[in-house]
């Protein structure tokens, strides 16, 4: 995949990469500057971090990583457990 870069210094990212970062206009991309290569991310808004998870709450408050565990998985028989 190729892309031309314009005497303006911009380029175009190719309609495929941009689906798959899923990235919008308006979105801000970061650039490192030590890399050895083009190397671009697309920057998360602070704002954006403080909302992530903010409206959740934990399913499992209060039990056992076993019985975390067996909610997730289903029970299981354990090795010793029998009788």
């Amino acid at each position: 995949m190729k892309a031309t870069l314009t005497s303006k210094g911009q380029i175009t990212i190719p309609i495929s990469i941009r689906s798959r970062l899923r990235l919008k206009p308006g979105d801000q991309l970061e650039f490192d500057e030590t890399a050895p290569f083009l190397k671009a991310t697309k920057t998360v808004p602070p704002e954006a971090w403080e909302a992530f998870g903010r409206e959740t709450t934990d399913p499992w408050k209060g039990l056992s990583t076993l019985e975390i565990l067996e909610d997730l998985r289903g029970p299981v028989d354990l090795p010793g457990k029998h009788p």
